[in-house]
């Protein structure tokens, strides 16, 4: 009756030594599992903020690019005002030389 009380209990503890190795195999699984869809969270969060940074760039790009074209645009126009100034400073002075002549 020993043998069989000690069979039992070896027994028992063998499939106590089975069942904790298996649940610990199943909790370090579902461990794993938890802890790379943290990962994907995260990897998709810095993918969003990227994303978002780079819209944010890439409109301050062409906000300069609209900014320069209408800076060009002034300057185009300032030189044609400034042509046609010394334009009418040179009548102005050809009138003033002749006004001049006249007088001497």
């Amino acid at each position: 009756m020993k043998e069989v009380m000690l069979l039992d209990f070896t027994l028992i503890t063998a499939l106590i030594g089975i069942a904790a190795t298996l649940s610990g195999i199943i909790l370090g699984w579902s461990a794993r599992a938890k802890e790379a869809k943290n990962e994907v969270r995260k990897d998709a969060e810095i993918d969003t903020v990227i994303r978002t940074d780079m819209e944010y760039l890439k409109r301050g790009v062409d906000d300069i690019r609209i900014e320069q074209r209408a800076q060009g645009q002034r300057m185009d126009t300032m030189g044609e005002r400034l042509s046609r100034v010394e334009e009418s400073s040179k009548q102005a002075h050809k009138r003033i030389d002749r006004i001049e002549q006249k007088g001497e």
